[in-house]
């Protein structure tokens, strides 16, 4: 047999569920080079020669790569090297947590970090008191979990200037005291009144923090995403110049689609500066062709844009039905030149007022420019209006759902259901009405807003409750199957990620695979998440091997 027409790598003996309508099952993948040549069963032996490496599956999963349409590993890499405070339960861990980083740290100027979680305090606001008392000496900025608020100390609003007279920016708010005067949280906006003070992390530390975060998203069978902020926002320095270092030195092995961030404080005039960014940051397996554009805030701080007015805590409509980042009318016509200009608009778009806004522009732009195969794409969707949910499908917008949201768990039920009423409770994550739709639906984790993992994802999108939680099921009839659920996570975001090559197990594809340690497929639906990543592979080279697999 020549080499030519041998495999260089073979796995077989399993289930390979390939995400390819034309041929949904197999037993058997083989791949030379970069490609999968060939799919099937025990005739694929027949590419086996001298110097093929067989993976026996041993009665494993074979699926494509996950790819995650929505994340921020870059920053999530950096938090894990700072101020962690992810996985903590409640404000005395916090403090230890924080005590103990800055005891361990008495160079750094400021204390930062993040992941702490909203429903730790009443409300879910902190207050500057608990971190004047652990960190007096020195300006504390922690983010919370979801990136849209900090908890900052009287060091770090003294060092912004911020008093009791300060006014809230347009795009956000400081909480105050019962007086008045700033309590130490800074929803949405505020935040960047202290974050411009923010020591700026350095070019190794970012570079450090990519290579950390790909590592762990390798570990999960993530083979692809797309970053959803290229750009400098609140803390965060601009990634972009990492992805491209990384990639120009070997070191970015997976496949991303940078989303590079609207400054909404600005206008049209920033265009040419995103075409400059695109052409510098589209780089070897970095591609940097669309524009991330943040429509409104989240539910638990009541930012999200919203059709009707939040509730208060007594049940009553309050004056408050979230932010519009950006007008309607000035959102129709970026998305319009952005569009016209060939760049992909990825939104972020909770509330129901920012979904309709988002397909509003998009619906201009279509009228604008004809349909093109920019894959503009909605992120969250929270809280969808019926009517809304056909219009993904007319418009070939595609629905890009974070799954571990879709869960009864303490934000969602003390911050968010209480606030929006039982009614509109009722239209949030909308998984089941989106597929039946025929909308493109596409996945990611947010990460580190929450996991990375896809598997954990795909137990929620299925069961509509989280990995071990007791709570009841979450609006049991927006279940999705697991083979939708999977196809979002693959197919579906290479699909938005504009990698076309990838997303399935179909000869002539790039190989980028995951091993699971068992058939999803096979076992009961509350076991999926019992499942995980043994090898990964991206353009059949090995970039994952658990060590016990």
């Amino acid at each position: 047999m020549h080499a030519d027409t041998t495999a260089d790598l073979v796995l077989t003996g399993g289930a390979v569920h390939t995400v390819d309508p034309a041929r949904p099952y197999a037993t058997s993948v083989a791949v030379r080079g970069e490609r999968i040549v060939a799919v099937g069963h025990d005739e694929v032996h027949a590419l086996i020669g001298p110097a093929t490496e067989v993976v026996d599956l041993r009665g494993r999963l074979l699926v494509p790569g996950f790819q995650d349409a929505h994340v921020h590993p870059v920053g999530a890499g950096v938090e894990m090297g700072q101020c962690d405070l992810s996985g903590a339960t409640g404000p005395d861990e916090y403090a230890a947590r924080i005590r103990a980083y800055a005891d361990a740290h008495p160079d750094r100027p400021w204390i930062t970090g993040g992941g702490w979680s909203m429903e730790a305090f009443p409300g879910g606001i902190p207050d500057r008191h608990l971190l004047d008392s652990v960190v007096p000496d020195r300006p504390v900025y922690l983010v919370n979990r979801d990136h849209h608020g900090a908890w900052t100390n009287s060091r770090a609003l003294e060092a912004a200037g911020i008093t009791r007279d300060t006014a809230d920016p347009a795009d956000g708010r400081i909480e105050r005291d019962a007086d008045g005067r700033p309590s130490g949280m800074l929803q949405e906006g505020a935040m960047q009144l202290v974050a411009v003070h923010v020591p700026p992390v350095t070019a190794d530390e970012q570079l450090a923090g990519l290579l950390r975060a790909q590592a762990v998203l390798h570990a999960h069978g993530i083979t692809a995403w797309q970053d959803a902020l290229l750009g400098e926002h609140a803390s965060t320095a601009d990634p972009a110049p990492a992805y491209r270092r990384a990639a120009t030195g070997g070191l970015l092995t997976a496949r991303v689609r940078g989303a590079l961030w609207w400054d909404r404080a600005r206008g049209l005039e920033q265009v040419p500066e995103l075409l400059a960014r695109r052409e510098e940051f589209t780089v070897g397996t970095l591609a940097s062709g669309t524009v991330k554009i943040m429509q409104d805030g989240i539910a638990e701080n009541h930012t999200a844009a919203m059709l009707a007015p939040y509730l208060t805590a007594c049940g009553c409509a309050s004056d408050n039905s979230g932010i519009s980042f950006i007008d309607p009318r000035e959102l129709a016509a970026i998305v319009t030149r952005l569009d016209g200009e060939g760049f992909q608009v990825h939104f972020h778009a909770l509330g129901d007022r920012a979904v309709r806004e988002a397909l509003d522009a998009v619906e201009a732009a279509r009228r604008a420019n004809g349909r093109r195969d920019h894959r503009h794409h909605l992120a969250h969707l929270q809280v969808v209006d019926p009517a809304d949910v056909p219009r993904f499908r007319a418009l070939g917008a595609t629905a890009t759902i974070q799954p571990l949201w879709a869960a009864h768990e303490p934000q969602m039920d003390e911050l968010t259901i209480p606030f929006l009423g039982r009614q509109r409770a009722a239209l949030q994550y909308p998984f089941a009405d989106l597929v039946n739709s025929g909308a493109p639906l596409a996945a990611g984790s947010d990460w580190p807003v929450s996991s990375p993992d896809p598997i954990a994802a795909l137990h929620t999108a299925v069961n509509r409750h989280q990995p071990g939680s007791d709570r009841p099921v979450f609006l049991p009839e927006q279940r999705i199957t697991l083979a939708a659920a999977l196809a979002a996570y693959t197919a579906g975001s290479a699909y938005v990620n504009h990698l076309d090559d990838t997303g399935t197990i179909t000869p002539g594809k790039l190989a980028d695979l995951a091993v699971l340690d068992r058939d999803l497929f096979a076992r009961p639906a509350e076991e999926i998440a019992l499942a995980r990543v043994e090898q990964t592979f991206v353009g059949g080279r090995r970039v994952h091997h658990a060590p016990d697999a």
